[in-house]
C-alpha cells in the first residue's frame, strides 16, 4: 500500500484524466505480496485467494440414505395429515354445541369442505406422495383420514338435527315422532 496522502509511484488506481499514475487514498495493490497464485489463470498474474479459501475439493457429506428417510417421514406427515385434524374437529364440534346459530352452521360448513375439498385434490396429493415407496398405504391412510372428516361433519348434521333422517322430514302430513323420555341434568322427567 502506497502513503496515506495518495502520493507515491506505481499505484493500482489511477487517475481518470491524467497521463500520470496517482495513488488513491484506499487502493489495493493485487500484484504485490500474493503468495499463492492458481496455475489456472496462466499469464494473467497472482491473485490473492480469500481467507478460508482451500484448493481441495469440498467432499459430498449428502447421504442418500438419510435423504430417503427424511422423503419418506414427509410423505407421512402429508399422509397423517386429515388424522391429525380429527382430534382438533372434535374439540370445535364439543364447543359449538346443538344449537341452530351461526356459528355452529360455519363450523360445519368447514368441518365438511375441508374433506371435500381434499378429496377432490387426491391426484395432487397422490403426486407429492411417489417418491415414496409407501405411496399406496399413505394414500389410503389420507383417504380414510377425510372420510372420518366428511362422517364427523355429517354426524354433527344429525345431531344438531340438519339432516332429514324421518318420514316427516319430507311429507307434511305425517307427525314428526314422538319422544318417549326425555333426559335431563341426570334424572328422569
Amino acid at each position: 500500500m502506497g502513503s496515506p496522502g495518495g502520493q507515491g509511484g506505481g499505484g493500482a488506481l489511477s487517475a481518470r484524466g491524467g497521463g500520470g499514475a496517482r495513488r488513491m487514498k484506499w487502493a489495493l495493490e493485487l500484484s504485490m505480496g500474493a503468495t499463492r497464485s492458481r496455475d489456472r489463470q496462466g499469464g494473467q498474474g497472482d491473485v490473492v485467494y480469500p481467507i478460508g479459501y482451500s484448493e481441495k475439493p469440498v467432499p459430498d457429506t449428502s447421504i442418500q440414505e438419510t435423504d430417503k428417510n427424511l422423503v419418506e417421514k414427509r410423505c407421512w406427515d402429508v399422509a397423517l395429515g386429515p388424522l391429525k385434524q380429527i382430534p382438533m374437529n372434535l374439540f370445535i364440534m364439543y364447543m359449538s354445541g346443538n344449537t341452530i346459530s351461526i356459528f355452529p352452521i360455519m363450523m360445519v360448513c368447514m368441518m365438511a369442505w375441508r374433506p371435500i375439498q381434499a378429496l377432490m385434490s387426491m391426484s395432487a396429493t397422490f403426486k407429492l406422495l411417489e417418491s415414496s415407496s409407501q405411496q399406496w398405504l399413505q394414500g389410503l391412510v389420507y383417504l380414510i383420514g377425510n372420510l372420518l372428516g366428511a362422517a364427523l361433519a355429517v354426524y354433527k348434521c344429525q345431531s344438531m338435527g340438519l339432516l332429514p333422517t324421518h318420514s316427516s322430514d319430507w311429507l307434511a302430513f305425517i307427525d314428526p315422532p314422538q319422544r318417549m323420555e326425555i333426559m335431563g341434568g341426570g334424572m328422569v322427567l
